[in-house]
C-alpha cells in the first residue's frame, strides 16, 4: 500500500533535518540531502511498524479499526 506525505528539509549548519509533516516524531538528520531523504523514508517506515505492533497488542480488547480516506 502506498501513502503520500509532505517531507520537510532543512539545513542546519553541517547537517540537514529532515521531518514528515503529517506524522509527529518522524524526524532525522544527515550530512548530505540524500542521506536525509534515506533517513526519512527508514524513520517513517519503522514508526508506521511500530504503530500497527502497539495497536496489535489493543485487538483482544473492544475496538474498531478501519481504513479511511482524509481529501484535503
Amino acid at each position: 500500500m502506498k501513502h503520500q506525505f509532505t517531507a520537510i528539509y532543512k539545513k542546519s549548519g553541517k547537517w540537514y533535518l529532515g521531518w514528515v509533516e503529517e506524522i509527529p516524531g518522524v524526524n532525522t538528520q544527515g550530512r548530505t540531502l540524500k542521506e536525509v531523504k534515506e533517513n526519512l523514508k527508514e524513520a517513517t517506515l519503522l514508526i508506521i511498524e511500530t504503530n500497527r505492533l502497539i495497536n496489535k497488542t489493543e485487538a483482544g480488547k473492544k475496538i474498531i479499526k478501519e481504513p479511511f480516506i482524509v481529501s484535503v
